[in-house]
Order: C-alpha cells, then sequence, then structure tokens
C-alpha cells in the first residue's frame, strides 16, 4: 500500500488553529497557489483570482459564498465547499441582541451616560433621563421569521423561548429544519402573511438573485406600521433606499443589521454593526474543523459534503485496487460512456456511485484492477467531463 499522498494548501484567510490540526500527516501549508491542491478562505475576494490547473477544491470557513466565482469554479472542475450551521449559534446569539437593541433604546441611553459621565450628579439625572429611553417588551409580540435554515430554525426557537409568538416562512423547508423547529411555531404559508402580522421580522435566506432587495417599497407597505427589521443574512436582501424612505416616515421604527455601507451606515433610526455574526472564538473553530475535514475527505476519498455547486456523494474510504472521481455535466448519456469506457478495457467496476445538481455531475467509480496510465486523458476526452482525478491507487 502506497504511502497517502502529500498535499498543499493555500490560506487566504487566518484559519483557527484547530482546522488546520485536522489535516492528516502529509498536508502542508503553502504561500503558493500554483502548488495548491485546496485553498481554505473565509472573506477574501476571489472574484478575479486566475486558478491554476492543479486546484481541486475550495473550501469557504463559513455559510456565504459570494466572494467565490462559482461559475468559473464549476466549469473547472473545481468542487467548493461551505460549513452551513457551523457558525449558526454565534449568529443566533447576535441576532437576539439585535432584538434586544430593537425593543430598548439600550444605545442611546449608553450614549447618553457617555455624554453625561462627567457630572457628580448623573445618578439623579439619569431618573429623569431615563423616559427619554423608554421601550418595549419582547414578549407576547410577534416574531417574523423568514428563512428557517440553520441560523433561522434557531433564531425562531429562542423566540419561543422569549415568550414570543412566532411566525416562520420557508417554501424550501428541509426535513431536517422541520424537525428542529419548536410545535410553537406558526407557519406562513407566503412572505405577505408575515409582513402583516408581525411586530418584528429577521430574515434568513442566501443571497442570490432571486432574493435580491426582497425587502423592497412593496413589502415594508404590507408590514405593520412602526415594524422593527432585523437583517444579519446579507445586505443585498434589502433595498436600502426604500427602507430610508420608511425610516424617515416611521413606517419601519428600526433597522438592526449587520451589514454596514456607505448607505446603510447613514440610515436614519438604524443600529448597523460592522458584521459580528460568526465574530466568536467558537464559531471560527468550528468553520475552520468543518472546512478543513470536508476539503480532506475530498481530495483523500473523492466524497463531496456541503458543496454549493456539486452534488453530495459519499462512497466511504476506497477499499479496491483504485478509485477514479469524475466531474461532468449533467447531460444524457454521460454514465453509459463513462462505464463503457471500463469495460472496453476489462476493468472491473466494483461500487459506483453517481449524483447529479443542477447542470453538474459527479460519479464516483472504485476499480478492480491497476488502471492504464493514460485512464485521465482518455477520460477526459468524453464530451461533458470537466475534470477527472485519480483519487486512490494501490500500486
Amino acid at each position: 500500500m502506497p504511502a497517502p499522498k502529500e498535499r498543499k494548501i493555500l490560506c487566504l484567510n487566518n484559519i483557527a488553529h484547530v482546522g488546520l490540526e485536522k489535516f492528516r500527516k502529509g498536508y502542508s501549508i503553502t504561500e503558493n497557489i500554483d502548488e495548491a491542491a485546496g485553498i481554505l478562505v473565509r472573506s477574501a475576494d476571489m472574484l478575479n483570482m486566475n486558478f491554476p490547473e492543479g486546484l481541486r477544491a475550495i473550501a469557504r470557513a463559513g455559510a456565504g459564498v459570494n466572494n467565490i466565482p462559482i461559475e468559473k469554479c464549476s466549469e473547472g472542475g473545481i468542487v467548493v465547499f461551505n460549513t452551513p450551521g457551523a457558525n449558526a449559534n454565534s449568529v443566533k446569539e447576535l441576532v437576539l441582541a439585535g432584538l434586544l437593541l430593537a425593543s430598548r433604546d439600550i444605545f442611546s441611553g449608553i450614549e447618553w451616560v457617555r455624554n453625561n459621565a462627567g457630572n457628580l450628579d448623573i445618578n439623579k439625572l439619569a431618573e429623569k433621563a431615563k423616559k427619554n429611553f423608554a421601550g418595549h417588551e419582547i414578549s407576547g409580540k410577534t416574531r417574523g421569521v423568514i428563512g428557517l435554515g440553520a441560523i433561522g430554525v434557531r433564531v425562531a426557537n429562542a423566540a419561543v423561548a422569549l415568550g414570543m409568538n412566532v411566525l416562520g416562512y420557508d417554501p424550501y423547508l428541509s426535513l431536517k429544519s422541520a424537525w428542529m423547529l419548536s410545535p410553537m411555531i406558526k407557519h406562513a404559508d407566503t412572505a405577505e402573511e408575515v409582513y402583516a402580522a408581525s411586530d418584528f421580522i429577521t430574515i434568513h435566506v442566501p443571497a442570490m438573485e432571486s432574493t435580491k432587495k426582497m425587502i423592497n417599497a412593496q413589502a415594508i407597505l404590507k408590514m405593520k406600521k412602526g415594524i422593527k427589521i432585523l437583517n444579519f443574512a446579507r445586505d443585498i436582501l434589502v433595498d436600502e433606499e426604500a427602507l430610508k424612505e420608511a425610516l424617515t416616515s416611521g413606517q419601519v421604527s428600526k433597522y438592526i443589521s449587520d451589514f454596514p455601507n456607505s448607505i446603510s451606515a447613514n440610515l436614519p433610526n438604524a443600529i448597523i454593526l460592522p458584521h459580528l455574526g460568526a465574530s466568536t472564538e467558537e464559531a471560527e473553530d468550528n468553520c475552520a474543523v468543518m472546512a478543513a475535514v470536508q476539503l480532506q475527505d475530498y481530495l483523500d476519498n473523492g466524497n463531496i459534503t456541503n458543496s454549493v455547486n456539486f452534488p453530495e456523494l459519499n462512497a466511504g474510504i476506497c477499499g479496491a485496487e483504485a478509485r477514479v472521481a469524475i466531474l461532468h455535466r449533467n447531460i444524457p448519456n454521460m454514465l453509459s460512456q463513462i462505464t463503457s469506457f471500463f469495460g472496453r478495457n476489462e476493468l472491473n467496476i466494483e461500487n459506483l456511485v453517481n449524483k447529479a445538481k443542477g447542470k453538474y455531475a459527479c460519479t464516483l467509480l472504485d476499480i478492480s484492477h491497476k488502471m492504464p496510465d493514460d485512464t485521465k486523458e482518455r477520460l477526459k476526452e468524453i464530451n461533458g467531463v470537466l475534470r477527472v482525478r485519480r483519487v486512490k491507487e494501490r500500486s
């Protein structure tokens, strides 16, 4: 049995050491992208990067992948991973803080104390001033949660525990999320139902073309006057120009967001945080560990978990003579062409796993015999094949 392959990983951001420790012996960190088999990244902008032919995968230590050119990677046969749920508790806790900031005028109260810190009678002045910072209790209020993924589920359940009435909406609710949801949460059939009933609305949906500016002028008009909106997902989900008008008129009474930009930072009646959602040691550790484990499993075994551009599939650890991983387009006759190649070359297929996701697919094959030296090149001649990897070979 040959020694495991040596592989190099490029880190574009600081990655928690507890994650890097997950790589087996034979892996090492490089600063040269041209020799990297994989990349670990957090927030670094990769949109205009050129990728070398030897790069096989990118693992994002976090959920959002808008800093990675997904289509370019897909066409180049580069699998892109993310780590959904790894920072969910961290974000949930900050959303709860945002909820309290939206309901109680805590921020203004803190500013008042700072501005009057030099007054020896500050304690007496505070008793008179505090009426200016009165807020509302959240117990008994209705909280709308749009998007019930890893974070949204936790936010919704926490709101129930705080005594709130919770209305959840997610047309793509997964079975896993459904099992995790509190039975106290009412399910809405439409986003409009959430808009009309809620005192607070939080959005936890991915940033896609279909969700861009989903909270727009029309949506805001369907909400209760004085609605409080919390956005800890992505800034592009909200039409902030329309929001500015709504905050000025009082249709929206408070906006809490974790995404500062030139518009949001100047909104009236808004509290904008500097993207702190996943900024805890625990979240960074969890993301780093998950990203490293998924990246190594793909490089060593061809298994795919939590990829945003290729399907999930798992063939375990190869016990056959060899394993081949083929990334290809999801088009007719691909699988038959691939298996025919091995049949023509009298190479017995012990195990085969084939999965598709949208336009792309992956096939893992365990082979009983040593493969010809030109196997990779000949498989790449099949129209629609994007990348071929000889993942493991005994000899």
